[in-house]
């Protein structure tokens, strides 16, 4: 999916992208077709190189809620989205590498500067070239392409979070029982000991089988379960909030809105915007 996606924003907006995970030290839009000339004049400079890399983290940092943009030495601008599985952010949408503003001779000489500071060796020609031909973008369509991405990304986090819940055709009988008891019983109060005995199991031991056949806890578990049923409710525009969360199965609203925001990094209202809003993207429906 990515791939496809890569291709046709690449192509379409010109700009770079890459998917890489959270955390990551290679160095800005490894591997991409589209890498700037001038950033990778500065790769070889072990100086710049790592000063790339501080940028990245700066840029991650600041990314926990959506897309982050940040400039480097020589005024470039490069911007990382989140990838979001429930609470933790896992991987980054990357573009960028261009200046937003027309480059100048005084621009030039103060990254030149900036350099020599750092001992960097570098052909001026090369460098001046590279920097000179970097492609200029207007504010408002390099922001546009960010939206773009955002979309884009809040598409596979919903993905993921979907794949997540899913198991392998080989999982243990029981834990199959497990989940098809908690699919027919969702909108309804939960124990542990409730799903254990009809999967015919032990408490203790169920906890254990069915943490290695889902990856999740039965807490976790119910709990994601419960808010996709509630998003595929959220598909009828006419269905309000609270009653799409007690028809899941939550007991208040105030632990509906506290567990819809740890699982998808976003409130219940603006989830529902996305959904309805232009150009938004339907998650993939709930399998139990």
């Amino acid at each position: 999916m990515f791939r496809d996606y890569q291709d046709a924003f690449q192509t379409a907006t010109g700009l770079p992208l890459t998917l890489r995970p959270a955390g990551s030290f290679q160095p800005p839009l490894h591997g991409c077709r589209l890498t700037n000339a001038f950033c990778a004049l500065m790769i070889g400079a072990s100086r710049t190189c790592a000063t790339c890399l501080q940028l990245q983290q700066e840029a991650e940092s600041g990314a926990l809620n959506g897309a982050k943009t940040v400039q480097c030495f020589s005024g470039m601008s490069e911007s990382v989205v989140p990838i979001r599985v429930g609470e933790q952010v896992i991987a980054y949408l990357q573009t960028g590498q261009v200046l937003l503003r027309a480059p100048s001779e005084r621009a030039f000489q103060a990254a030149l500067e900036q350099l020599a500071r750092w001992g960097a060796e570098v052909s001026v020609k090369a460098f001046r070239d590279a920097y000179f031909a970097t492609r200029v973008l207007p504010k408002t369509r390099y922001f546009a392409a960010l939206r773009l991405l955002g979309s884009f990304a809040h598409h596979l986090s919903l993905l993921t979070n979907e794949l997540v819940l899913r198991t392998a055709a080989a999982e243990p009988p029981a834990a199959a029982r497990a989940r098809a008891f908690i699919a027919a019983h969702l909108g309804e109060p939960l124990a542990l000991g409730q799903v254990a005995r009809a999967a015919n199991m032990s408490p203790f031991y169920f906890c254990k089988v069915f943490k290695q056949a889902t990856g999740l806890t039965f807490t976790h578990y119910v709990a994601r379960a419960r808010i996709e049923r509630t998003k595929q409710l959220l598909l009828n525009p006419h269905t309000r909030i609270s009653e799409a969360a007690y028809e899941s199965g939550f007991q208040s609203l105030s632990q509906f809105n506290r567990v819809f925001r740890r699982i998808t990094g976003e409130s219940p209202s603006k989830y529902r915007a996305h959904v309805h809003g232009p150009g938004a993207r339907h998650p993939m429906p709930f399998a139990a």
